[in-house]
């Protein structure tokens, strides 16, 4: 059985924190020389390195899993104090989660209100596709991803289906497809991407042609600027169902084909060894994504 000193794991998880063993030992308040020991001794303990000392530092798997029980630890002892001390007014826990831009701007937003008076949040934007990451490096407690397998560590549960469709205003619909939306009016079409981590497009394309199309493109990397991007003209894009399905109904903006739309699986993963607070923020998370396929 593997000893891992509590002290240790924190230290590490201090140096990952802070960027360095100098940050590490001032948050500390222990010398850069105590940083370094602690890390060996944790490096014996583990029997592998648990870091690259590289810059910037990188963990290595083991050290990613030792930081996760650091803050798992920190979640963990915060239960406890209030559970030994019920009278007391309690600190509150910080959980860090990653979300995706649609997601926190449509409907996830809410549920987390409903739990800010409990628990100090920070949330981290990433891709729904590359948001597992951060939850594996122990970097987030939680995670909405698109996997459905749990990761090393973690529980995992459905939250729904997210849809997307393609839509533009009428003055654009009238002006590049007047004859519809097909592969060869697409290809020339100037369409909105979010990032270059953003595919929801290309899948739409790939399912209308069989060859690859690069119509002209429009990066805008925020939720709201994206839809006002498309609201203003500058091009078509997929926009969630539940964001535009008004404006659909007014016919300020028209689907590009009524029958076409790219689903999005959503899973909230979490740590298993968690804490009551990440427990109630998930059961927020899964009341706010009641209205999800």
């Amino acid at each position: 059985m593997i000893d891992i000193h509590p002290d240790q794991a924190r230290t590490l998880a201090a140096i990952v924190a802070h960027g360095s063993f100098e940050a590490a030992a001032s948050h500390l308040s222990v010398t850069a020389s105590a940083v370094s020991q602690r890390v060996r001794a944790l490096e014996v303990a583990v029997g592998r390195p648990v870091l690259k000392r590289t810059r910037p530092i990188e963990l290595t798997p083991h050290g990613h899993a030792v930081v996760r029980f650091a803050r798992q630890l920190e979640m963990l002892s915060a239960d406890l104090a209030e559970e030994l001390q019920p009278g007391a007014q309690p600190s509150l826990a910080r959980l860090t989660l990653v979300i995706n831009s649609d997601s926190l701007h449509t409907w996830a937003l809410p549920g987390l209100a409903a739990v800010a008076d409990k628990v100090q949040l920070e949330i981290l934007r990433e891709d729904q596709d590359y948001s597992l990451e951060l939850l594996r490096s122990g970097a987030a407690a939680a995670a909405i991803t698109t996997t459905a397998k749990a990761a090393p560590g973690c529980s995992s549960r459905r939250l729904g289906v997210m849809r997307y469709l393609p839509v533009c205003t009428p003055d654009f619909a009238a002006r590049w497809f007047p004859g519809g939306a097909l592969a060869a009016t697409l290809a020339d079409a100037p369409v909105i991407i979010f990032d270059r981590k953003d595919d929801l497009q290309d899948r739409y394309l790939q399912g209308v042609s069989r060859k690859t199309l690069q119509p002209p493109r429009h990066y805008v990397p925020a939720a709201h600027e994206f839809g006002e991007a498309i609201r203003w003209g500058m091009g078509w894009g997929l926009l969630p169902e539940i964001e535009v399905s008004e404006e659909l109904k007014r016919r300020t903006l028209v689907a590009l084909d009524p029958a076409a739309h790219v689903d999005v699986p959503l899973h909230w993963q979490q740590w298993r060894h968690g804490s009551a607070s990440l427990d109630e923020v998930a059961a927020a998370i899964q009341a706010a994504a009641r209205p999800l396929r």
